[in-house]
């Protein structure tokens, strides 16, 4: 995974001495030369070097969304019985969507490949993604920005469970091609490949109108994993957490380096709002310009409410647009792209914003849910049901030291976060205190949790501190560019 290792052979010759072992590799196999040539090339490194304690098994995902794919997946099959890796064929089944196919087709894959790496025991991932896929994702995220990308990430840590390596990332197609020509070895073309309504085919034909165009990969992403860095010292001295509901920059953390500042606000707002990305390049220009100016007041960006106060900064989800989740007994799902909810109950349970039970005033005391007959808005039950913290734990915001800290701040502020905060009910009512600790309610972190790269792991793996969620799985590597980890 160095830029230096432009050669195939060299390329997994590295990766695999970077390893830490014994490791079991699921490598996700499409039939097509750049992934057929990483199985191959893997094999071969595999089987010339028995002491590094390293077995492979593979999958292929078949999208069903095209004749063919069946056959084409048991193409593979053969191929890799012929070398004797363990080989499944995962199906995207059930109704595909009208728009957004590629998108919805990459979760799905991601999701298969998880189920087959953990069926398999594999540690982690393999995919085939070579320097032309790196060069056309940086040209059409330059059409977009102006800001230099990192581009394609050489490690993606998938749903926290397993990570996705790149080790032919700096290799190309053309090497790789190369390689399978001289051992007789053929590949599947998918006619998709050539189809301009996709706007990277449309990008592949014109860089082969450029084959010069050159970027400096490695030093994109040596910035981001500074920011990255920079960014988890901001969290530990600038910014703190209430109730696990409402975040706080203190005023200090305002006046720091412009660009640590974009990094950490941006992925914050992210956060705090249940979003996958940052917010766009001109929203975040329009949240610097008001934090880092001379004026108090609000503003919203990214369903966040910038709160700017003498004290500092208050982060909280605005209320707006906050849908329900219902959940059958033993269902798990995200809400609101900010809790990750697994009802443990034999009944079904609505995850919903507690503003919808909650009276026009917020209070901080907590009744015994025991000893009164509680109706359906009484403002103690639900907040007993929020989960604030430890994942899997159970923290209610109400508990009498966090009564104390939380008189402490701006009331308005306070009342925002609690009112976008999860409520649990089922048949209507609110989940009595016994019940809702039946329910697992912990905070997900919408940029990180479905994909994290390794870019982005320092700072993610600070706020999982901060949020006193479980840390995030390490990279299976002893080195990264012969650099100990």
């Amino acid at each position: 995974m160095s830029p230096e290792a432009a050669s195939p052979q060299l390329a997994i010759l590295q990766f695999l001495t970077s390893l830490q072992s014994p490791a079991r590799i699921l490598v996700a196999i499409s039939g097509g030369s750049d992934s057929t040539g990483l199985l191959l090339l893997l094999d071969k490194a595999v089987k010339a070097a028995p002491h590094l304690k390293i077995s492979l098994c593979a999958a292929t995902v078949d999208h069903a969304l095209r004749a063919g794919s069946a056959d084409e997946a048991r193409e593979v099959a053969a191929l890799c019985a012929s070398l004797g890796i363990p080989h499944t064929v995962m199906i995207w089944r059930g109704d595909k969507p009208k728009t957004g196919i590629m998108a919805a087709a990459r979760e799905a894959r991601y999701g298969l490949l998880a189920t087959a790496a953990n069926d398999f025991k594999a540690d982690f991932i393999v995919t085939g993604h070579t320097f032309d896929d790196q060069r056309e994702t940086l040209q059409m995220r330059g059409m977009r920005t102006e800001q230099v990308s990192s581009g394609i990430a050489d490690a993606v840590l998938f749903d926290r469970r397993f990570w996705i390596l790149r080790p032919l990332l700096f290799s190309t197609r053309a090497d790789i091609r190369t390689f399978l020509k001289e051992r007789g070895v053929p590949w599947i073309d998918d006619p998709s490949n050539e189809d301009i309504k996709y706007e990277r085919v449309r990008m592949r034909r014109q860089l082969s109108d450029d084959a010069g165009m050159e970027m400096d990969i490695g030093a994109a992403w040596e910035e981001r994993l500074a920011l990255s860095s920079r960014g988890a010292e901001w969290l530990d001295r600038h910014f703190r957490l209430h109730g696990g509901l409402l975040g706080q920059v203190i005023p200090d953390g305002l006046r720091q380096d412009r660009a640590v500042l974009d990094y950490a606000l941006a992925r914050l707002a992210a956060v705090c709002g249940g979003q996958p990305f940052v917010p766009g390049r001109a929203q975040m220009e329009r949240v610097l310009t008001f934090v880092t100016g001379t004026g108090l007041g609000r503003m919203t960006a990214g369903r966040v409410v910038f709160d700017l106060r003498r004290d500092g900064l208050y982060l909280a989800r605005e209320s707006r647009g906050i849908l329900p989740l219902v959940l059958q007994p033993g269902e798990a799902g995200v809400w609101d792209g900010r809790f990750y909810a697994r009802n443990g109950l034999s009944t079904s349970i609505v995850v919903e914003a507690a503003t919808l039970y909650a009276p026009p005033f917020l209070c901080l005391s907590q009744e015994s849910s025991a000893s009164k007959s509680l109706g359906a808005k009484d403002t103690s039950r639900f907040i007993a049901s929020i989960t604030a913290q430890t994942r899997g734990g159970w923290i209610p915001v109400t508990s009498t030291g966090m009564r104390e800290r939380m008189h402490h701040l701006p009331k308005a502020a306070w009342k925002r976060a609690v009112a976008s905060a999860p409520a649990l009910t089922s048949e209507e009512a609110p989940l009595f205190e016994e019940s809702a600790r039946m329910v697992e309610l912990t905070p997900y972190f919408a940029p990180f949790d479905r994909f994290l790269t390794r870019f982005d792991f320092i700072f993610a793996n600070r706020l999982s501190a901060v949020f006193a969620t479980a840390p995030y799985a390490r990279l299976p590597l002893r080195s990264i560019d012969g650099k100990t980890i």
